[in-house]
């Protein structure tokens, strides 16, 4: 029998993890202080974008693979990207030939597709586009303004063992977002941003099953609308309960809150090395 070497079994088992999709074409309307000059996942946390650190969450799990959807201004995030090479390491620049030698090569060993998903696209016409890029295989996806210290390889697994089509992401922060109900591990009710009450609430962070994007309408559904709810009445949606660190980015208070625990060293979602 042929041996398999090693690199080729690794080979097989990078082709087989899941892409990360991200969603990062939003206005980002409350946080206009900062969104007027710049894409809300753009917003630095510690000197780096809250991209990147999304980013770095599932790298140190293995997932290095990721598909931006983009929408508001793009370009300053493919402008992030197409330079990110040069921007942290020693460089000699030969100004007659343009040519650029890169001198310390150790850095984030990923593959970032750039989508543009259009400037009007909502949530779910952004995972549409994103699904349609992937093709016919599970894909995780998250959004491009929050943080978590959560295993993204232990949501897959559950997401595997229990079967329905969408995992979401439980987590418990102030009651402002998406409230999750449950029979068991399955969603018996989503409702987006309840006005009153506290408990479980969407966070993000999703395993996605491409028979789900079949809920889906066109490019002016929202994610967390008609799909997540349908999906939840027909018992397809399963729920991850995440007990650890969660923190979105949504105002001014959020991102001091974020950079204070970062400058300080308790940045919880800081899971890498």
């Amino acid at each position: 029998m042929k041996k398999t070497s090693k690199s080729a079994k690794a080979r097989g088992e990078a082709q087989r993890r899941p892409k990360v999709v991200i969603l990062c074409g939003g206005l980002g309307t409350r946080l206009s202080e900062e969104t007027a000059i710049r894409p809300k996942p753009m917003v630095e946390i510690g000197g780096q974008p809250i991209l990147w650190h999304i980013m770095k969450i599932f790298s140190a799990c293995g997932f290095n693979e990721f598909v931006l959807a983009l929408g508001y201004k793009g370009e300053y995030i493919k402008d992030y990207f197409v330079n990110y090479r040069y921007r942290s390491r020693s460089l000699t620049v030969r100004l007659p030939s343009g040519d650029i030698d890169v001198h310390t090569e150790d850095g984030d060993n990923w593959t970032v597709h750039l989508l543009d998903t259009g400037f009007d696209t909502n949530t779910g016409g952004r995972v549409r586009q994103a699904a349609q890029f992937v093709g016919r295989e599970a894909f995780l996806l998250t959004y491009g303004d929050g943080v978590a210290d959560i295993d993204a390889r232990r949501l897959i697994e559950f997401h595997r063992s229990h079967r329905g089509l969408v995992t979401v992401t439980a987590v418990r922060p102030p009651a402002r977002f998406g409230g999750i109900v449950f029979e068991g591990d399955v969603v018996s009710r989503f409702a987006e941003k309840p006005q009153v009450g506290e408990g479980w609430i969407n966070g993000g962070f999703f395993v996605v099953e491409p028979e789900a994007v079949n809920y889906i309408k066109d490019d002016a559904t929202l994610w967390e609308g008609e799909p997540m709810e349908r999906l939840a009445r027909e018992g397809q949606l399963v729920a991850y309960r995440h007990e650890g660190f969660w923190q979105c980015m949504d105002t001014l208070r959020d991102v001091r809150h974020l950079e204070s625990l970062w400058q300080s060293g308790k940045a919880a979602w800081k899971v890498w090395k």
